[in-house]
Formats: C-alpha cells, sequence, structure tokens
C-alpha cells in the first residue's frame, strides 16, 4: 500500500499540473472520490498534518460545506512525531547556513531600498503628510517583495512546511505538493517525492 503526504497547495493551485479540475472544489470532488475507491481496495492511504489542514480550511469562508467534510473524512489527519524521526546533522548546518545567507540578503535589500529613498527624497517637500506617504509607499512595496523574495521563496517558512516532510519520512510516503521550497528541502530530508504533473497518472495506475 502506497501512501501520499498532501500539501494545501494542490488544491488552490491551479497552475499546478494536478489536472483534476478548474476549481478547488472539482480538485477536492474528484480527489475524494478517488482516495475513496483506493482506501476500499487497499491501495493508498492518504495524510494531511493538522497544521496543513488548518492551512486547507483557512481558504474557505463556510468550513461545513459537505465537499470539505468528505474530504477531510477520507484523509488521515496526523501529525508527526519529531522525537522519533531521525535526521542527519548535515541537513541542520546546511540549514542554519541558508538561514544566514538569506538574512544577509535582506540586509543588503534593506540597504538599498534605504539609499534609494534618501536619494529619491533628498530636498524634496511635501505637502501634507498623506503625500508623503503616497510617495514612500511604492518603496516600502517594493522593499516587502524583493525582502519576502530574498528571505522566503525555496525555503521552509513555516512550522506546517516542517511538519509535511517530518510526516513524509516517519510513514515512508510519498510528498506531493507544488512548494519548491518543501520539494527542495524534502531532498535535502531524503524523502520521496511526488510531482503535483504525475500525482493524478499515478492515482490512475494505481485504480487500473
Amino acid at each position: 500500500m502506497e501512501s501520499f503526504i498532501l500539501d494545501t497547495n494542490l488544491f488552490f493551485n491551479i497552475g499546478a499540473g494536478l489536472g483534476m479540475g478548474k476549481t478547488t472544489e472539482e480538485i477536492v470532488v474528484k480527489l475524494t472520490k478517488v482516495i475513496k475507491e483506493l482506501k476500499k481496495k487497499s491501495k493508498a492511504v492518504f495524510y494531511m498534518p493538522p497544521r496543513i489542514v488548518d492551512e486547507f480550511l483557512s481558504f474557505f469562508e463556510d468550513k461545513d460545506q459537505e465537499f470539505i467534510k468528505n474530504f477531510l473524512s477520507s484523509v488521515n489527519i496526523e501529525s508527526p512525531n519529531p522525537s522519533t524521526t531521525n535526521f542527519s546533522g548535515q541537513v541542520f548546518y546546511k540549514l542554519v547556513e541558508d538561514i544566514r545567507n538569506r538574512s544577509y540578503r535582506g540586509l543588503n535589500i534593506a540597504e538599498e531600498e534605504i539609499t534609494r529613498v534618501g536619494e529619491m527624497t533628498s530636498g524634496k517637500k511635501f505637502e501634507s503628510k498623506k503625500d508623503f506617504q503616497i510617495f514612500i509607499g511604492k518603496f516600502i512595496k517594493n522593499f516587502r517583495d524583493r525582502y519576502r523574495n530574498a528571505t522566503r521563496t525555496g525555503f521552509l517558512d513555516s512550522v506546517a512546511d516542517l511538519d509535511l516532510i517530518v510526516l513524509s519520512k516517519e510513514v515512508d510516503g510519498f510528498l506531493v505538493t507544488s512548494d519548491e521550497g518543501v520539494l527542495s528541502w524534502g531532498r535535502t530530508f531524503g524523502i520521496k517525492e511526488m510531482p503535483a504533473s504525475v500525482f493524478q497518472k499515478r492515482l490512475e495506475d494505481l485504480l487500473s
């Protein structure tokens, strides 16, 4: 029996290549049907950590919709147990080094943006506080975008991401996600992965 650990982005990133529908509801409904059929045939089991379930639910205003209940009742909601899962010390050396490099890049970006604002505002007068806020707003947005890209893209930026990796290791299952940061660090931690683009084909093979 194969095990799959599902990430939130599978249901909301329509461009991820999952190929199960054009809307989140279509994807959830179709996947629920497949999960139930595979469970009945004892061919596969599907997991989601509680934090990932919370993320999933946060996208819906009405969390009591029937298709949501049907889906969550078909997957195993399970927390990983970090105390029983061992990882190489080399992983943590790489993690600390990556955090340090990202922090340094973030500082450089902050310095560049502050310098840019200083150059643009030198000798400039504003009629009101609102005029200043409008003027400075574009610099703040640009800084936020650049800083977020430098420090978060391709990285584990939440405990929920780490839950996916640890649970995948724990149950020796395939991590199914379109998050490049989770995939990249999943490889570092030595887990199995299933690209979203081939996930549907794998399910079809199991159903046949």
